[in-house]
């Protein structure tokens, strides 16, 4: 970790970037925001915690805790919320069982996220799988998008 640490902070400061920057590099290396990453650019930098949390918190691209292998985005932009979009939600809470306030499953296979618009407001309501994007989704059809996805997982494994 010390030497992407390190990479990071070489960039930070020969593109004299900030704080946006260092965030953006930890979460495309990490794919989150490590607290111990904050914690040493904090000291490397004189630069205060609160100041990087304050920024991971305002921004959803900033994650705190490290994503599932699969990400399940669904969009709450107005066509999708009319057409549904909180089913979806819901729906997918209750199949992977997740408590209030957690968006991970305790298996770390799958994360639920919601965001304001994907720009697809003739395919509402909207979900997106690992980046592909499924469109008129109902609860049925993005639950059975899962099970396709955990049986490719589990062929994937399999083989060799």
């Amino acid at each position: 970790m010390e030497a992407a640490l390190e990479k990071i902070l070489k960039t930070y400061r020969e593109k004299e970037g900030n704080v946006i920057s260092i965030l953006q590099d930890l979460e495309e290396t990490f794919g989150y925001i490590p607290e111990n990453a904050v914690n040493w650019f904090s000291k490397k930098l004189d630069i205060p915690e609160s100041r990087f949390y304050g920024i991971t918190t305002f921004y959803a691209q900033f994650h705190l805790k490290p994503p599932g292998k699969n990400v399940i985005i669904v969009c709450r932009g107005t066509a999708c919320h009319v057409k549904g979009s909180d089913r979806l939600i819901s729906g997918l809470r209750r199949t992977f069982n997740l408590p209030e306030g957690e968006d991970t499953t305790a298996d770390r296979k799958f994360t639920i996220e919601r965001v304001a618009c994907v720009g697809t407001c003739g395919m509402a309501p909207v979900a997106l799988i690992n980046k592909k994007v499924h469109g008129k989704m109902t609860s049925n059809k993005l639950i059975k998008e899962i099970k396709i996805l955990e049986v490719k997982k589990t062929d994937t494994n399999n083989e060799g």
